[in-house]
């Protein structure tokens, strides 16, 4: 299979501007001829579809949960990036672009990236004009503060709720079109298959989760945006909903699936508390611009922090990454973490978490600017650990929160699926190994607003054959989801799904994890087959296909996830590098940091399904002529 990317030519400066003088054009008037359907209503599904049906186009948005404000775009809490260089400290278009391929560990497309960082600034524009309340200076300007991987300040906020204020105001778009009846909405919908009708992208099935009743729906073209897969480690900052059963139904039409081993998990999180827990809480990456990580220098000191002196604590990252200091990227403070945890040097009950102190920030700055800063992310921070974290440090461990890895799309955010377009967190494009903060926002509003209305029309021209719900790819693709809803119903095992998925989500951590060794991945592509074939045999689904049941909903969501972790682990045993967020243990430098190897990794991993046989490996080169290729270096 060859993989085209389909980047245009010319310099990358000049590339997006050259992509669409080229592109194919659609007539306002022929617009509404055409039927879109938009799966996910986050960040980047709700500014696709308000996009598309304020151009004229006919569209069709499906949302899993009963708002589109439910979308868990909402629990990005930090900031978005943009290069308009408000600070004036040598931002630039190409510092943003530069930032980011280096952040990724240059496992990224170039002109992929640099079309985000060139769009970057339209998106804080757009959302200014729809009323984002972006916090501001004392003059009245917006605001910008410091994240990860970058030493000018980009990000654009509201407090710690940022992506929560940029999901209302994609919403408030999305609904003036509804209103026009220009987007038709359906809640409480989940796909559940891909349909083709002569290789391309026509149409979808899925359940209403509210009724049961499986339904059709047929477009001219499908678009994606149903966020990442963190979810398959069980215990991740992700909504309990967030999941990859779109994704991976598309893969398993012939989609291909790219990076899979590629997940970012997030030095900044509530840790760990026991058995009990089904999710973790982000506390944001912003919180690492007033607040210092530290740790006992000695190994099991077991003293209240304020009874530690200066002498007796190691600022680990200011100390190993002067240059950076706690703004290094999370990959590297994730790693970090776990290094001195490991070391016997953590803090709190289960020696699993760091201490982040703003002691030095209130004292300098006081208390009530701290609060105008983070006081939503503080009272959270209480509310779960009974702790007031402006009297005691913080404790923080690392979490599964983001996905890089997805499906595989071109220039155009078209997968090698005609007709199927796959935007934000679920597709693969932007961030490579490792996705700097606050980049999440960024690259799904611009997928949305700024790339989908353009390319979408050039696929649209060449005027797909219309066709109805009747068509025999409809009833084939419905037959065979029944079937399985009917199998998992028809078990009647001793085991709940949330068992299963615990014991998948230990194994996933364990082995695929922050860490990564070629014995254990073996080891694990040994036991997900066996679980999963326990689960098969063993799982216990109660309830009735033809209603209301969150554990059919959560059973079909977790057997994607089981074929998901061995295709992570596969792609990670593939990929005997370290880069970004993905560390193999055999592959590091001797300071212990990611050592990659350019000479036979620099390419995407774009997976094929097979069915039951192994899966087929493609490889798209990823070439640099912009950026030099270096190790990381944030010392």
């Amino acid at each position: 299979m060859n993989l085209d990317s389909r980047i245009p030519d010319g310099p990358i400066e000049q590339k997006w501007d050259n992509r669409k003088r080229d592109l194919k054009l659609v007539n306002p008037a022929n617009k509404r001829k055409y039927n879109l359907i938009v799966v996910g209503t986050g960040l980047a599904g709700a500014s696709a579809a308000a996009s598309l049906g304020e151009m004229g186009y006919n569209v069709k948005s499906f949302c899993i949960q009963d708002s589109p404000r439910r979308a868990h775009s909402i629990a990005a809490q930090g900031g978005i990036n943009a290069a308009k260089n408000y600070p004036n400290d040598g931002d630039s278009v190409w510092r943003l672009f530069y930032d980011t391929v280096k952040g990724g560990d240059y496992r990224s497309r170039e002109a992929n990236v640099h079309r985000l960082a060139q769009l970057s600034n339209n998106i804080i524009d757009q959302c200014v004009a729809q009323g984002v309340p972006f916090a501001r200076d004392y003059g009245g300007l917006l605001a910008n503060r410091s994240f990860g991987g970058a030493q000018v300040s980009r990000t654009f906020y509201a407090r710690g709720q940022t992506g929560q204020q940029l999901l209302l105001g994609a919403y408030s778009s999305l609904s003036r079109q509804v209103s026009t009846g220009q987007v038709e909405m359906h809640s409480r919908f989940e796909m559940y298959d891909l349909v083709l009708v002569d290789g391309k992208a026509r149409g979808i099935v899925g359940r209403n989760l509210v009724t049961g009743e499986i339904e059709r729906h047929v477009g001219d073209a499908v678009i994606l945006a149903t966020g990442g897969y963190g979810a398959v480690f069980f215990l991740s900052t992700n909504a309990i909903n967030s999941n990859v059963t779109a994704a991976w139904r598309c893969h398993k039409r012939g989609a291909l699936f790219a990076n899979p081993c590629y997940t970012q998990i997030h030095p900044t999180c509530i840790p760990v508390s026991g058995d009990h827990q089904s999710k973790l809480t982000l506390m944001s990456e912003s919180l690492r611009n007033d607040g210092r990580v530290w740790v006992p220098k000695e190994k099991g000191d077991s003293r209240s922090p304020d009874q530690i002196p200066e002498e007796d604590r190691d600022y680990y990252l200011e100390r190993r990454y002067p240059s950076f200091g706690n703004l290094v990227p999370r990959d590297v403070a994730s790693r970090n973490a776990k290094q001195v945890c490991d070391e016997g040097r953590g803090v709190g009950p289960t020696g699993l978490s760091v201490y982040l102190d703003f002691t030095d920030a209130i004292k300098r700055l006081g208390e009530n600017v701290i609060r105008e800063r983070y006081g939503n992310l503080f009272e959270m921070y209480e509310r779960i650990t009974g702790e007031n974290p402006y009297k005691v440090p913080m404790r923080i461990y690392p979490a599964v929160h983001y996905t890089m890895g997805g499906l595989w799309v071109d220039y155009d955010l078209m997968s090698n699926v005609p007709g199927l377009f796959v935007l934000g967190e679920a597709n693969f494009s932007d961030h490579g190994a490792n996705r700097l903060g606050a980049s999440a926002l960024m690259q799904g509003l611009c997928d949305g607003y700024f790339v989908i209305p353009y390319t979408i029309g050039d696929y649209l021209a060449d005027q797909p054959e219309p066709i109805d719900i009747s068509h025999p790819a409809f009833e084939q693709s419905e037959q065979q989801v029944r079937e399985q809803i009917d199998k998992l119903l028809s078990i009647n095992g001793k085991k709940t799904v949330r068992q299963y998925q615990r014991e998948l989500g230990l194994l996933m951590w364990e082995y695929v994890g922050m860490a990564r060794s070629e014995s254990g991945l073996n080891k694990v592509l040994e036991e997900i087959p066996k679980l999963r074939e326990d689960f098969w045999q063993n799982v216990a689904v109660p309830g009735q296909a033809d209603q209301f049941n969150k554990n059919l909903e959560m059973a079909g969501r977790l057997a994607d996830f089981f074929e998901l972790g061995e295709l992570m682990a596969r792609d990670a045993l593939n990929r005997s590098e370290s880069c970004g967020g993905h560390f193999r243990e055999e592959s590091q430098t001797e300071d212990g940091e990611a050592l990659r190897r350019d000479d036979e990794f620099s390419y995407v991993a774009a997976w094929e399904y097979n069915g039951d046989g192994e899966p087929g490996l493609h490889k798209e080169d990823l070439t640099f002529d912009n950026v030099k290729l270096t190790q990381r270096s944030y010392k």
